[in-house]
């Protein structure tokens, strides 16, 4: 991985419209710029097709099919697991992060939970169609501490990595409904 790969494409992807745009994406097998369109309404199409762009240019996402339509050619992208055909190895991603200044950090979490924010605002939004129901839907957001040692965590850590691996790679069926799953973990000094 090239220095600053890392924090080049954290920059690109967390951006509160990209990062609807990867999450709309993840487990699709592909949509066009239309279908994302119908699906993100509340952004101008113009908005939304330079940051599909710059998504593509960047390679993280890839022109799974193109299709022709009225002349022209329609494509469809989806996610590419492995930007530029090689994969981004964890530990590199991980040093370099490590290496971030304090305000690095403080900007890019502030701007996933910008995004976080942004995703259950929009699920607030569909109660103005009668559709939310927090207990059915199974809407929630905690706050808990855990007085774990260092070696407690990693068990934890692991059979919470032990738990989520069976469910991480299902296909997106008409029966299955996409849900978004956020953790957040630091230790706390109070």
């Amino acid at each position: 991985m090239k220095k600053n790969e890392a924090k080049e494409l954290m920059d690109l992807a967390l951006h509160p419209v990209r990062m609807r745009i990867l999450m709309l994406l993840s487990g699709s097998p592909g949509m066009t710029p239309q279908q994302m369109a119908d699906r993100m309404s509340d952004i101008p199409q113009a908005t939304l097709y330079r940051h599909i762009g710059r998504l593509f240019q960047s390679g993280l996402l890839s022109v799974v099919e193109e299709r022709p339509v009225r002349g022209t050619l329609e494509k469809v992208y989806a996610l590419n697991t492995a930007p530029d055909g090689k994969n981004i190895s964890t530990e590199e991603a991980l040093s370099e992060i490590n290496q971030m200044s304090k305000e690095e950090h403080l900007r890019y979490f502030t701007t996933f939970m910008l995004t976080v924010l942004d995703d259950f605002s929009h699920y607030l939004n569909l109660s103005e169609n009668g559709k939310m129901n927090l207990a059915a839907d199974g809407v929630g957001y905690h706050k808990l501490v855990l007085f774990l040692s260092d070696e407690e965590f990693a068990d934890f850590a692991a059979g919470l990595n032990q738990a989520l691996v069976p469910f991480l790679n299902r296909e997106n069926t008409p029966e299955r409904r996409k849900r978004l799953f956020t953790t957040v973990m630091m230790p706390s000094e109070d």
